[in-house]
């Protein structure tokens, strides 16, 4: 409903810096203020007056326009000058003010010597009681109580009293006047709010604020009393502890601190490491026990004691005794183990304790991690395995600071301190797999663990004090060298372990595998099952393609399962495992190599290429096609690399600028197109050492000749017809025995490789020729009448030369 004017008054004004005086309340306070106290004086006791707060709380001596336009009209019901004030506060008096009812200031009539205006009486705006009405104030009055029972500030009656009221305005100026935490603005807007129905809505919103705040302000302070009651009580119970733990004989803090220091002293630590022990140990005894850094200090003494400083295990070095445990071990290697033995007898004539870094390169499953292990056994040392597969944190080879939480020593020190010896062989297998991110270079930290000329004084971050690494013999193990970077690889004597031969694998079989998985399956060797040379063989060309042995072991532990199974259900007698039996239990073959070449390179167009892959040597087959009604394009498939597509078009260049010598039209590379494709399209491939064999499938493919069967071509080809060396000649050289294939055509500046790396016996089953250009190697890809030709212009067979 509309507000009703009422009539004028004229009062002394008193004005307020941050307090608001709301109707049916009373508001004691001392003023100070020239113009108020003036104001009160004049209008006496028991005299009316307007109360007014600022809005402009900084005014000292404020004006009409300070003031919000909305005040309450109050009568003075106890005046108390000087008596009760302050004796600094001259003037001030003591008053008690009661407020009656809202007023608004019309127009200000004086301003000195204080503030009196015209003012006019405001009524509150009643609403319609109906039911939702009620259940509003209902809400509100229960919100208040809450609030009373929570604050520590408002008498628990408040709540009472609110309860009792039956006046609804007369209600909400009793709360308005309770909400002690709200601004001066904020009270000032529900003082000018006239009607009681908005003016409820917003004290119901101002208390469930206050009721939450203060609900957040009793959890923290029960939180922070429930932590005082439990440090309490945790040291009441510590007391005790110590008190149980004397009468039962048990270590106290006193007893653990002194078994401590002595741990130190016997440690033989350096006196670097010594003297930092020592100084942590003295910080250990003046914190209290339930300390955090308590333990955290504890534990950095407790490695410091348990690191083997001065432990060693290797055994006097006896070469006999080292080279028939590399013999019983490994099978072949021969390079190997020369080279242990070499660095074995260099320690026995120089007593020198400093260990090498070999590497072992090779194919998965060639033995480089088991002869890490065979290695610790020859020595006498102890064996420490650690892979770095995936590692990109610097902090696993150098450790964490001792400032975070949870920090630990790197996987350098947390292995030595398992071997508990400072000389161990230390595996680094899948060095070649390292990481690097955000968090640092592993391969970086690594650099002063491997250097002999740093690694006597390495600083892991925890320890924060140096120990010595140069008696530790380190030994990486990785796949590729390429993926290693320059400086780490130029720490690490480099030794290949390419793969082995159907032979070698067979004697490894029979010496090693078999007789390993029979024990695993829980049987008898020669009782229950038995393997023939021949069946060995079966499965290493028909159920495995593979340098390392991996494949293999798996083949044979699954013969040795079914086998098994077979006594289980009462079988009896010996299994003799023959071609026949491998094909019963392992089916039919996987690898059928020598139908594939046989078969594919009888179509024109087809040429066999010996690829280096990180698993060993493999063969690949490059295709060609020509397509008639073309425009001369060349179209490119199976995911050939940068590099092996430069090849491609060089080889194309060179059969079209020699295309004469083989009887091929010219006119043919303008009306057709050539498409080159190298099956296996789901693995991507590269390398410039396939430009030879895609010289010789686009000559077999234009000339409609097939290239010689169980035929290899390996090299990097020129434009001016010069045949380049490639490497891998080794890989290559055993995949292609492995493959089947009889005759490999490989550069002629490779002969030194082939000489160095190639044993005499395994070149003998394959007829490996040297040709020095692109035409030498295409005519020993065909015909053997072709290949008599190339002879006599200084092709030659390699046996002949060098054999």
């Amino acid at each position: 409903m509309a507000t009703e004017l009422l009539p004028l008054m004229e009062l002394p004004v008193v004005p307020l810096r941050t307090m608001v005086l709301f109707p049916h309340a009373a508001l004691p306070m001392t003023i100070s203020r020239p113009g108020a106290s003036q104001a009160i004086e004049a209008a006496g006791e028991d005299g009316l007056l307007a109360v007014v707060t600022q809005a402009h709380p900084e005014a000292e001596a404020p004006l009409g326009s300070d003031l919000y336009a909305i005040g309450t009209g109050a009568v003075v019901r106890q005046l108390s000058k000087n008596g009760l004030a302050p004796q600094t506060d001259q003037g001030a008096v003591m008053v008690i003010l009661e407020g009656l009812e809202r007023v608004a200031i019309v127009d200000v009539v004086q301003t000195q010597p204080y503030i009196r205006a015209r003012v006019r009486r405001l009524a509150s705006e009643r609403p319609s009681v109906d039911t939702l009405y009620g259940a509003i104030r209902l809400n509100l009055v229960d919100a208040f109580v809450e609030m009373v029972q929570l604050s520590p500030q408002l008498p628990d009656e408040l709540g009472t009293v609110a309860r009792s009221i039956a006046d609804d305005e007369a209600l909400t100026d009793m709360i308005g006047s309770a909400l002690i935490e709200c601004s001066t603005s904020t009270r000032q807007d529900i003082l000018a709010t006239l009607n009681v129905r908005r003016r409820m809505d917003k004290l119901a919103e101002l208390i469930a604020r206050e009721v939450e705040s203060l609900r957040i302000r009793e959890r923290l302070r029960s939180e922070v009393q429930d932590r005082i009651a439990g440090s309490q009580r945790e040291s009441i119970l510590r007391e005790q502890l110590k008190v149980i733990r004397k009468e039962l004989g048990e270590q106290t803090t006193e007893d653990r601190a002194s078994e401590l220091r002595t741990k130190l002293d016997r440690a033989e630590m350096p006196a670097e490491a010594r003297a930092e022990a020592m100084r942590e140990l003295e910080r250990l005894d003046d914190m209290p026990p339930g300390s955090p850094e308590h333990s955290m200090v504890r534990t950095y003494l407790e490695w410091l004691a348990e690191m083997p400083w001065n432990r060693t295990t290797a055994a006097p070095v006896d070469l006999i005794r080292s080279k028939v445990i590399l013999d019983e071990d490994h099978f072949g290697l021969d390079r190997v183990k020369d080279r242990i033995l070499e660095h074995l007898a260099v320690q026995r004539l120089r007593r020198e304790q400093r260990g090498p870094l070999l590497c072992f390169v090779g194919p998965p499953g060639v033995g480089k991690t088991s002869v890490g292990r065979s290695i610790a056994r020859a020595t006498g040392r102890e064996l420490v395995r650690i892979s770095l597969g995936g590692t990109n944190d610097e902090a696993e080879i150098r450790g964490h600071r001792r400032t975070y939480v949870g920090a630990l020593p790197g996987q350098i020190i947390r292995g030595l301190r398992r071997a508990k010896s400072c000389d161990p062989v230390f595996m680094l297998d899948e060095i070649d797999k390292l990481g690097k991110d955000y968090r640092g270079d592993p391969a970086s930290a690594l650099l002063e663990v491997l250097d002999p000329e740093q690694n006597f004084a390495f600083r892991d971050h925890y320890l924060d004090v140096p120990f010595d690494l140069s008696r530790v013999m380190f030994i990486a193990t990785a796949n590729v060298l390429d993926t290693i970077p320059e400086p780490l690889r130029d720490r690490m004597e480099v030794i290949e372990l390419p793969g082995y031969i159907d032979e070698d694998k067979m004697q490894i079989a029979q010496r090693y595998l078999i007789p390993k998985q029979v024990e695993h399956s829980g049987l008898l060797l020669g009782l229950d099952l038995q393997f023939t040379d021949q069946a060995v063989l079966d499965i290493i060309r028909g159920h495995t393609h593979e340098a390392g042995l991996r494949r293999l072991e798996e083949q044979i532990a699954a013969i040795c399962r079914k086998r098994a199974r077979q006594v289980a259900e009462g079988a009896v007698g010996t299994l003799v495992v023959d071609p026949i039996v491998i094909q019963s239990l392992l089916g039919p073959e996987q690898f059928r190599v020598f139908s594939q070449l046989a078969e594919r390179t009888s179509r024109p167009g087809v040429a066999v290429a010996v690829a280096w892959t990180p698993a060993g040597g493999e063969l690949l087959f490059i295709e060609s096609s020509q397509l008639p009604h073309g425009r001369g394009d060349v179209t490119l498939t199976g995911q050939m690399g940068d590099v092996m597509q430069e090849s491609a078009r060089t080889a194309m260049s060179w059969v079209r600028a020699n295309a004469a010598r083989y009887g091929i039209e010219a006119d043919l590379f303008r009306t057709h197109d050539i498409h080159i494709h190298v099956p296996a399209g789901a693995v991507p491939k590269d390398g410039p050492s396939a430009g030879v064999v895609m010289v010789t499938s686009l000559v077999s493919l234009l000339t409609q000749r097939a290239v010689r069967p169980l035929t290899a071509l390996t090299g990097e080809i020129t434009l001016s017809g010069v045949l380049l060396p490639i490497g891998g000649v080794k890989e290559k050289v055993l995949a292609a025995r492995r493959s089947g294939v009889t005759r490999l055509v490989l550069p002629h500046d490779n002969a030194p490789n082939l000489a160095h790396e190639v044993p005499a016996h395994l070149r003998e089953p394959v007829d490996i020729r040297l040709a020095r250009t692109i035409e030498q190697a295409v005519d020993l890809a065909f015909d053997d009448a072709i290949a008599k030709r190339s002879e006599l212009t200084g092709t030659h067979r390699f046996r002949s030369r060098i054999g």
